[in-house]
């Protein structure tokens, strides 16, 4: 099973916006990662795929695994039976019970059979560990549990397609990890997309990734061949604070955070840098590098410095 899209472009008139330019992506069975900050396209893109907003252009094909191919821009209806969706903000009744809500969205997700939903509700329940809160108001929910309760609703009807917009933003460690392992049990079995700006939640969860910037495609590969790629290009050094902006504008810095009251700044660079010392690269240095244009599909070559800012 994969999904495969191609040129898929969305221009919004208000503002002159390019959210989406020319996307060609395939994203195969399993978790699929999707990178990028703030406004970078990937809820435009999440949006478009579950039949929420149009498209300009492009086109976007869900093949199942015994063959059957749906249009995803055109066979909306179908295309709804088998897309879970948990976008990033979603609301919720305060005062009904995470049992209740969950038999009423089976209800309108076509599951007419009482014994079937009976069923349905106490297997989804029993899977986001919410079995014990069944019959909770949600209003009284932690986040986590908010969070869970998303994904059993996602997943009513057996989606083949799965997709969840920054799922752990805001969740604290342990809800996290919570979270991470009801993914990848999930992951398991269909295609779903996590769509993200927390590089660890890729790197922890994801075989496949891509990174979105401005609209456009950066890269697309394995966290394992995107941080290999850069082995021997990742160097670092300790400095204070009055020195990072001279870094900036001389290196190609990736990142520069606190360690121990002084800045660790992180630079890319093919050949040994004055002053710092190798490091092991990681994915948020692959991130960082394609943001900043040093790797990926549309990294420069002319050498010039980019701002790290």
């Amino acid at each position: 099973m994969e999904l495969k899209i191609e040129g898929l472009s969305k221009h919004y008139a208000h503002g002159g916006v390019q959210a989406l330019n020319d996307v060609t992506l395939t994203i195969p069975n399993g978790m699929f990662g999707l990178l990028g900050p703030n406004g970078a396209g990937k809820s435009t893109l999440m949006r478009t795929l579950v039949t929420l907003q149009e498209a300009d252009r492009g086109r976007v094909e869900l093949v199942l695994d015994d063959g059957e191919k749906v249009d995803v821009l055109r066979d909306k209806e179908r295309v709804r039976e088998l897309v879970g969706y948990l976008p990033q903000d979603f609301g919720l009744y305060p005062r009904a019970t995470a049992e209740g809500l969950l038999d009423h969205l089976a209800t309108l997700k076509g599951i007419r059979d009482r014994k079937v939903r009976k069923e349905t509700v106490g297997r989804l329940l029993e899977l986001t560990n919410l079995s014990a809160a069944a019959k909770r108001p949600l209003g009284g929910f932690s986040g986590g549990m908010r969070q869970r309760f998303g994904i059993a609703q996602a997943l009513l009807g057996d989606p083949k397609l799965v997709i969840v917009d920054e799922p752990t933003a805001g969740l604290d460690p342990e809800e996290r990890v919570r979270f991470h392992n009801l993914l990848t049990e999930i992951g398991e079995n269909v295609v779903v997309i996590l769509s993200t700006h927390i590089v660890s939640d890729v790197s922890d969860l994801c075989g496949r990734m891509a990174v979105l910037h401005q609209g456009r495609l950066k890269m697309e590969g394995t966290p394992f061949e995107a941080i290999a790629a850069m082995k021997g290009k990742v160097w670092r050094t300790l400095v204070d604070k009055q020195q990072v902006t001279q870094l900036q504008e001389t290196h190609r810095v990736l990142s520069s955070r606190l360690l121990a009251g002084r800045n660790q700044v992180r630079a890319w660079s093919e050949t040994p840098l004055e002053g710092f010392e190798p490091a092991e690269p990681d994915l948020e240095d692959v991130y960082f590098g394609v943001m900043r244009g040093y790797v990926g599909a549309e990294a420069s070559s002319s050498g010039a410095v980019a701002s790290a800012g």
